[in-house]
């Protein structure tokens, strides 16, 4: 068996400015949504506890309905993924 050992970008030192919140909570919502339609399309539903063989998930609920913890893990995706672009030398601006 492999050992894998992910490599990330070192994004440690970015900081965001707090005018990117809005756009980080937007995101984080689309990234919801988009997850959730896939598993839609795959014929998942909502179930109060995930089970994989009736293809039913808790989670399969509007974005401002799921769990703190849920949302803070699709902020965090978001964050990220803003991070990784600023540390491969890429701008972030609003520009409408």
């Amino acid at each position: 068996m492999k050992t894998y050992t992910p490599k990330t970008l070192d994004t440690s030192r970015i900081e965001l400015p707090d005018s990117l919140d809005e756009l980080v909570e937007q995101l984080a919502e689309n990234n919801h949504d988009h997850w959730a339609r896939m598993r839609i399309e795959e014929g998942w539903t909502y179930g109060p506890k995930r089970n994989d063989e009736r293809k039913e998930h808790p989670d399969l609920v509007p974005y401002g309905e799921l769990p703190e913890a849920e949302m803070e893990y699709d902020r965090k995706t978001v964050l990220e993924a803003l991070k990784a672009i600023i540390a491969l030398g890429y701008e972030l601006r609003k520009t409408r």
